[in-house]
């Protein structure tokens, strides 16, 4: 946890949101470092006494899924921090990938696979629609790993901290929306190559440079920006 802490090098003036507190074991190594302090916590029957240990904090009882993180920033961007269960991790971070405006950065604990997967190169086993949203928004950095022993029950499985910083999207990038249509289609077929897989969108590939026999996990980000603005175009 300390780890964790230096990691995020917070300043008084920083706006933290945490996702999913538990009973506050990070909260309480937190709380007091910044002015402004918020928390977003699914379980109800957990407010009260988050409410009772922590009173200065603002508190959401909310699905971090649904939560509306714009609307609550306040014109100072989120410093957003948890631990995040693997069955919401994908989910939420595609969701955050659409809020990159209103972050600062974010320091997440996540099954290592997960973490992988946020920075899987091209060509790589781990690569997928994952890594290349997230990298489309994001700086991705592997802080450190956490071994199972580290928890009560320890998990089966390693978990790693990473961070993301929000770098702009290129000027020449696609509409977020085109250029997630285009990533969605081609990791449905992702064995298939790029020929194939994209068939649909009726591509020039040599007017693209982009060799169709690749498979779908070997293009880089600024290919799919590519393919994306191509099917604007069209």
């Amino acid at each position: 946890m300390a780890r964790l802490v230096d990691c995020l090098g917070l300043r008084a003036k920083d706006a933290l949101l945490e996702i999913g507190p538990g009973r506050g074991a990070l909260t309480r190594c937190l709380h007091d470092s910044v002015e402004r302090y918020a928390a977003i916590e699914i379980d109800r029957d957990l407010i009260p006494g988050l409410r009772s240990r922590f009173p200065g904090i603002e508190l959401f009882n909310a699905d971090a899924l649904t939560f509306d993180f714009s609307a609550h920033c306040k014109g100072r961007p989120w410093r957003l921090v948890g631990n995040l269960p693997y069955n919401i991790a994908s989910a939420l971070l595609f969701k955050l990938i659409a809020s990159a405006e209103h972050i600062q950065d974010m320091h997440f604990m996540l099954q290592r696979e997960v973490a992988e997967r946020l920075a899987a190169e091209p060509g790589t086993k781990a690569r997928g629609r994952l890594s290349v949203g997230i990298q489309h928004r994001f700086a991705v950095e592997a802080l450190f790993d956490v071994p199972p022993e580290s928890f009560a029950p320890p998990p089966k499985v390693f978990s790693t901290v990473v961070r993301l910083t929000p770098h702009p999207a290129a000027a020449e990038s696609a509409a977020p929306e085109r250029l997630e249509a285009v990533v969605r289609l081609a990791f449905a077929s992702r064995r298939k190559r790029l020929g194939n897989a994209l068939k649909p969108l009726g591509l020039d590939w040599a007017a693209l440079g982009i060799d169709e026999c690749l498979r779908p996990a070997d293009l880089s980000v600024a290919e799919f920006v590519a393919i994306a603005n191509a099917t604007a175009e069209g």
